[in-house]
């Protein structure tokens, strides 16, 4: 079964999703119509994660999950290894926007004082010189799970995945990721306005919840980026499935992985694009 989210009532504003606000608008039509109504937008608030008490990063995102998204943003940016390794997480709601403060093990932090100083010491912007390429053409574990999945349960879980974006069906503007079992059946769904965050945010509540990787499938709404796989084989998924196209670079990196990649998957079809022996008929 979907882990339980709250159900939301568009009468009710108050009862609103935390990532979705209420908004007056006037609505033209081009035949000459005015209708003035309440509608929902999704929010965007800067989240500042703070490690140690030393600002790493500012990323725009939904105020929602925020603890899964320093979990899963700290091991897909190769800040720990494991959950562990961060002692505590406590969230703070400024004016401006939201600091998510992360509490790491020492060693750790004193290997990120030692990153941040390497980046730090380098000229110019963007990806400049053989160490940046080398930062983004990153060392990835190679999946190996012999995880296999029917396409009645891609197919399963397809059909699932809208209805249970509830924030998204408030507002229309937010990137959903999530997890289900080998038959199926979704456990776990995150939203953000960013498709990167929405990804991070599942992998921390996968983390949380110990739930292991490789016992079923990721989804996600947006394009496959190489990020997105990227993130994907440093969570351990063994088969990412994208209802949007990927990069060509993406699917590369996915095969070298050994990550099982499907896209533009719909009710009806998918494209299979690497290590397709996890496919079931």
């Amino acid at each position: 079964m979907i882990e339980k989210r709250p159900s939301f009532d568009a009468a009710a504003p108050a009862e609103l999703p935390p990532a979705v606000a209420p908004v007056k608008l006037r609505q033209l039509g081009f035949d000459g119509g005015v209708i003035d109504r309440l509608d929902f937008l999704a929010e965007e608030v800067p989240v500042a994660l703070v490690y140690n008490g030393i600002s790493h990063a500012v990323m725009m995102a939904s105020p929602a999950d925020l603890e899964d998204f320093a979990l899963g943003f700290s091991l897909s940016e190769g800040i720990i290894a494991g959950s562990n390794e961060i002692r505590d997480i406590e969230t703070v709601t400024h004016e401006k926007g939201i600091e998510v403060k992360i509490e790491l093990a020492s060693e750790r932090f004193h290997q990120l004082k030692e990153r941040r100083r390497t980046i730090a010491g380098r000229t110019g912007c963007g990806l400049c010189g053989l160490d940046s390429l080398d930062a983004v053409a990153r060392d990835l574990p190679v999946v190996t799970a012999a995880t296999q999945v029917s396409l009645g349960a891609i197919d399963k879980a397809l059909h699932a995945l809208s209805p249970a974006q509830v924030m998204n069906a408030k507002a229309h503007a937010l990137h959903a990721a999530a997890f289900a079992d080998i038959d199926g059946n979704l456990l776990l769904v995150r939203e953000d306005v960013g498709r990167h965050n929405a990804l991070d945010k599942l992998i921390g509540a996968l983390m949380a919840k110990k739930i292991d990787t490789t016992s079923g499938f990721g989804l996600i709404t947006s394009r496959c980026s190489v990020e997105m796989v990227q993130k994907a084989a440093i969570a351990g998924l063994p088969l990412l499935v994208s209802v949007s196209a990927p990069t060509a670079m993406a699917v590369r990196v996915a095969d070298e992985a050994g990550i099982t990649l499907l896209a533009l998957a719909r009710r009806d079809s998918a494209l299979s694009l690497t290590h397709p022996n996890r496919i079931l008929p």
